[in-house]
């Protein structure tokens, strides 16, 4: 995929992209599908899934060449989480309950190469699809490339949002809304007033910083009504709620056939 192509770059040009977020199908076919579909995104959650680095290896190779991006919601915020998938071959890292600024630095250190962070050096391997190349070369591009983006999904996260979205190389403040609300003591209730005035606290910060807005969920109206506050990365997932939704209404239209 070309430069100018990246969801980053996209992202940096003021584009919208859609994807959506994998916690059930990871069949080997499924980038083929997604790409079909015409999304632009994929997010592999392997916080709840339990998936592993096999796996995940097995759709990077699978992906490769479509223009689909691929993405780890990793378990944990760990140089070592982050590092492996990132070998493996994702194209950006969303960390979960992403609280702090410091958090944040280390994030951005631990995806990006140097002088831009410090990710570690082993080349020639599945993220750069196995070529030799100018290495030098290689790290610019893939600084270029590769997404940065932390869940803010606590009240602390939402406290601190500013320090955060103010941080070099953070490209995407993604509001998790299911553990924010959690968190706020008012679970799933996405029509509390609180629960607003934390995601305007989250856009001024992302709008003061210059960060791009993302959320993932099943219902079309709930991401419109984020996508009218200014968020550009959705996703409509996940895929297991895609697919029971799809099943439930093709089978109550098939009851209501004629006999």
């Amino acid at each position: 995929m070309s430069e100018a192509m990246t969801v980053r770059a996209r992202l940096a040009r003021g584009e919208r992209v859609v994807g959506t977020m994998v916690f059930e199908l990871f069949t080997p076919g499924l980038p083929a599908i997604l790409t079909a579909a015409g999304l632009d995104f994929a997010v592999l959650d392997t916080e709840h899934s339990g998936v592993g680095i096999d796996t995940l290896k097995t759709l990077f190779a699978c992906g490769r060449g479509l223009p689909l991006e691929l993405y780890v919601r990793v378990p944990e915020k760990s140089y070592a989480a982050v590092a492996t998938v990132m070998d493996a071959g994702a194209k950006g890292i969303l960390v979960p309950m992403l609280e702090t600024p410091e958090e944040a630095r280390a994030l951005v250190e631990w995806v990006r190469y140097r002088p831009e962070g410090k990710r570690g050096c082993a080349f020639g391997m599945a993220h750069d699809d196995y070529r030799v190349h100018d290495v030098v070369a290689y790290m610019a591009e893939a600084n270029r490339r590769n997404l940065v983006m932390g869940l803010i999904e606590t009240r602390k996260g939402i406290a601190n949002v500013e320090a955060i979205a103010a941080t070099p190389g953070l490209d995407v403040l993604w509001l998790g809304h299911f553990d924010l609300t959690n968190d706020m003591g008012i679970t799933g209730q996405f029509d509390h007033p609180e629960f607003w005035a934390a995601v305007d606290r989250l856009v001024a910060a992302a709008r003061a910083h210059g960060k791009v807005l993302a959320a993932a969920d099943a219902n079309p109206d709930y991401l419109a009504k984020l996508a009218a506050k200014g968020f550009r990365m959705l996703g409509f997932g996940p895929d297991i709620a895609v697919l029971r939704e799809g099943l439930r209404q093709g089978a109550e239209r098939l009851r209501t056939l004629a006999r």
